[in-house]
């Protein structure tokens, strides 16, 4: 079933949420390797006490675990997503999928099937809840997964970008077809001394990452992939023959997120502390990336990066101080403001429709939806016993009358938790306590289960 010999062994579990208790705790800490969490600035000084200040970002992650290593015995869970008639209900967990063997740093869905990456260097498959299919990479750690028609990239902790394909007469067969950059790129590259470049270590070739690699990003209109990467570089590859069309030294530390939109924008998000806006030009032979502006400059370490594109697309920056900031319209450059749900870092942001999803060091979902400039906090999904370092959204298909979600999200407690959210929970309006931002009580919500929280509106402006 697997395209390299070494065994993927084990059994996956899968718990029903019916069963299941999202609010359970461990009894033990969890332990995590040092590269467990974005990269953070060490010169952030309002950053939490979980940063090493004697360490550099793109070394490896000088956040640490010692924070969420305390898990407080919680009473056993008394909500249940089903009904009175047994069907799942509008919001709710429909199930947990478990492996015993590394923490979840990444997913990735598309057509029912649900990739996995951990630090075990294993993908695994899932279809319709259940295993289907798993493939292995020697690249260590898995930090970022996308799909692109039949191919599937995953981003390493060593810096490299592997490419596999799907086999067409069996789908659960995984083979690798490649790897970015090419051996034959590489090799022609290193004849010329002017391909190589003043590393934070060494001398290196520009169309090599030197560092991990903790973000991808597709544009299928352009057949472009962009890599994000701790070596304050992002660069961009040619989909048909994977050829590096150009790096961009983009920040002055570990760069934690790009985006690449559908026009000629991109976003990249950085552990120092800035959101930077660039245009992409179309050469005959490659791509030309300019700096239009520097979007947000800040002290704490920018974590993650969403855009919602409807209605004016707004995009939102997650920062490890646990703040969301947003901007609502990035084609006009116009004001935004920001939405506080979390208590620790905010470690990965996802979109769907006209929601917003944070997942967080706090071991909390916040679900967020955005009507014209009104941001309204529907949910907080609560059951993970460690950082909820990842997420992914599709499209539920069995709604037919409103707007539903099946999210997914991947924590450091070797868990993936399956919700399925709708875009239009009942809420009630009510008015903020302070100006000029949107602010919310973690401490207000219950420790298990699920949550409603308010929409928020400002005398002043409106949010």
């Amino acid at each position: 079933m697997f395209e390299e010999p070494d065994s993927i062994g084990g059994k996956a579990q899968f718990r029903d949420g019916k069963f299941s208790d999202p609010g359970m705790a461990v009894n033990s800490p969890m332990t995590a390797s040092d590269d467990s969490l974005l990269s953070c600035s060490n010169t952030s000084a309002n950053c939490n006490s979980f940063i090493e200040a004697n360490r550099l970002s793109c070394e490896a992650s000088p956040l640490t675990m010692s924070p969420w290593n305390q898990s407080a015995p919680t009473d056993k869970a008394s909500w249940d997503p089903f009904d009175d008639n047994g069907q799942v209900a509008a919001n709710g967990l429909i199930g947990s999928l478990t492996r015993e063997e590394g923490h979840i740093y990444s997913l990735a869905a598309r057509d029912d099937l649900l990739y996995t990456g951990s630090d075990s260097k294993n993908i695994r498959v899932w279809k319709n809840l259940k295993e289907f299919s798993g493939f292995k990479s020697n690249s260590g750690l898995v930090k970022a997964i996308v799909i692109s028609g039949e191919k599937i990239f995953t981003g390493h902790q060593d810096g490299k970008i592997r490419v596999w394909k799907v086999s067409i007469k069996n789908p659960s067969l995984h083979k690798r077809a490649g790897t970015l950059p090419t051996l034959k790129d590489i090799l022609k590259s290193s004849l010329k001394p002017s391909n190589y470049i003043e590393g934070r270590r060494k001398r290196a070739l520009w169309l090599k990452h030197s560092d991990a690699v903790s973000c991808l990003s597709l544009n299928e209109e352009h057949g472009l992939i962009y890599s994000a990467s701790w070596d304050r570089t992002f660069k961009v590859w040619r989909i048909s023959d994977s050829k590096c069309l150009e790096s961009v030294p983009a920040h002055d530390d570990a760069v934690n997120s790009v985006i690449a939109t559908s026009g000629e924008m991109v976003f990249t998000g950085s552990a120092d502390g800035t959101v930077k806006l660039w245009n992409r030009e179309q050469l005959r032979k490659g791509t030309k990336h300019t700096l239009v502006q520097t979007l947000v400059q800040q002290e704490c370490a920018v974590t993650a990066l969403a855009i919602i594109a409807s209605a004016g697309p707004a995009l939102y920056c997650g920062s490890s101080d646990g703040v969301i900031t947003y901007q609502d319209n990035v084609k006009e450059l116009s004001q935004g403001g920001q939405l506080k749900g979390h208590k620790l870092t905010v470690l990965c942001l996802e979109t769907a429709g006209n929601l917003l999803i944070s997942g967080s060091a706090d071991k909390t979902i916040c679900i967020w939806r955005r009507d014209a400039k009104v941001h309204t906090s529907l949910l907080v999904l609560t059951g993970h016993t460690g950082p909820v370092k990842c997420l992914a959204v599709e499209k539920d298909h069995e709604s037919k009358k409103e707007q539903r979600w099946i999210v997914y999200s991947g924590s450091l407690d070797k868990s993936v938790k399956v919700w399925r959210v709708s875009e239009y929970a009942q809420v009630t309006p009510v008015q903020p306590k302070h100006q000029h931002q949107v602010s919310y009580d973690a401490e207000c919500f219950p420790h298990e289960g699920i949550t409603t929280s308010a929409s928020i509106h400002n005398r002043n402006r409106t949010y």
